[in-house]
């Protein structure tokens, strides 16, 4: 059986949409026909070399999706086929079925457990989560990656009380996620910077109380205007920048304010902090995936959804046809695009 996949043969050259071959299923995987893919930022650092010496070229990319279950193989028991499942790069629970190998006539082409800019991908059973069936398909993409992150940092990192202020640097797909979380814990001051209108806007809809656009106000200033000049109780850093992670943390407060990040920064930069700051009691922390867990948490934000309470539509700033991944990713890259879609 074959597959049209989307390769990355080298850095810094545009994805190439190929027949590949599928291997036969090892223990612990399984084949699951893709319905829709989500676009994060992690695929465009893969795609330019971002994230340092690339040993697995060629290889396929995509990390958060939904699809069907096609086939499985042996000793997978958390999924059968014909079942609806969300596709996540954070582990879940399942057979570690590891990564894998396409062939395409002579040439070898690597995946890891989870991959899903393919029409048909194999996945380790540990990356997948059955999906109600009252939930759409492209909504529910967004939990694998964007929603799990960034409303995790906020839930189950921080734990936040209704007198916190938090401030969200970055709304894209993560950082978005993170202000519904944020209107969920009924946060006092939710305040959302970025430099995209467009995102501002829906950080207004999604429950901040407060948007700042870089392009025409100081942030540090304006966010102390708004939350006083102890700073905020919390952070949320999504830009993945070195300059937003340092400036998020300068403005939480001292004695306990704590700035949390997913994301990171091109292989070899260095956040540089005051260690006065520190012993001042300001923190910081990286979040691995929002510490999610994806077989209780994505049933958890499947209920809040039917409640009204996460709009996810709002989150998917377009949908692409499978023939334009490489301007996905080049809309991402510009800063012109939220969270894109990928649609087979």
């Amino acid at each position: 059986m074959k597959t049209r996949a989307a390769v990355l043969y080298q850095i810094n050259t545009p994805l190439l949409i190929q027949d590949i071959e599928i291997p036969k299923l090892k223990t612990g995987q399984v084949l699951v026909k893709i319905a829709y893919s989500g676009v994060c930022q992690s695929q465009v650092m893969e795609a330019r070399g971002k994230r340092g010496l690339d040993r697995f070229l060629p290889h396929l990319l995509g990390h958060e999706g939904s699809g069907v279950v096609v086939e499985v193989g042996s000793g997978v028991q958390k999924v059968k086929i014909g079942d609806r499942v969300v596709l996540t790069w954070i582990k879940s629970s399942g057979s570690d079925g590891g990564g894998t190998q396409y062939r395409r006539e002579y040439t070898l082409i690597n995946a890891g457990a989870v991959t899903t800019f393919s029409e048909y991908a194999v996945i380790s059973e540990n990356r997948c989560v059955k999906l109600d069936e009252d939930i759409p398909m492209d909504l529910a993409s967004l939990f694998g990656c964007a929603v799990l992150t960034g409303a995790g940092m906020v839930l189950n990192n921080m734990h936040p009380l209704p007198e916190n202020s938090i401030v969200i640097w970055g709304v894209g797909g993560i950082g978005l996620s993170a202000v519904m979380a944020a209107k969920l814990c009924h946060c006092t001051r939710i305040i959302a910077v970025d430099s995209q209108v467009h995102n501002l806007n829906l950080a207004r809809i999604f429950g901040a109380t407060d948007i700042i656009n870089v392009q025409e106000q100081e942030p540090l200033k304006r966010i102390r205007e708004i939350a006083g000049e102890n700073g905020v109780d919390f952070a949320v850093e999504a830009a993945g920048k070195v300059s937003t992670i340092e400036a998020a943390f300068s403005v939480v407060r001292k004695n306990g304010g704590l700035c949390v990040f997913a994301s990171h920064p091109p292989a070899g930069e260095k956040i540089c902090l005051n260690p006065h700051d520190l012993i001042s009691g300001k923190q910081i922390r990286g979040s691995w995936g929002g510490e999610a867990r994806p077989d209780e948490d994505i049933p958890h934000f499947s209920e809040l959804y039917r409640q009204g309470q996460l709009p996810l539509e709002k989150l998917i700033a377009r949908r692409y046809p499978f023939e334009q991944i490489n301007q996905a990713l080049i809309d991402l890259e510009q800063g012109t695009l939220g969270r894109g879609l990928i649609c087979f």
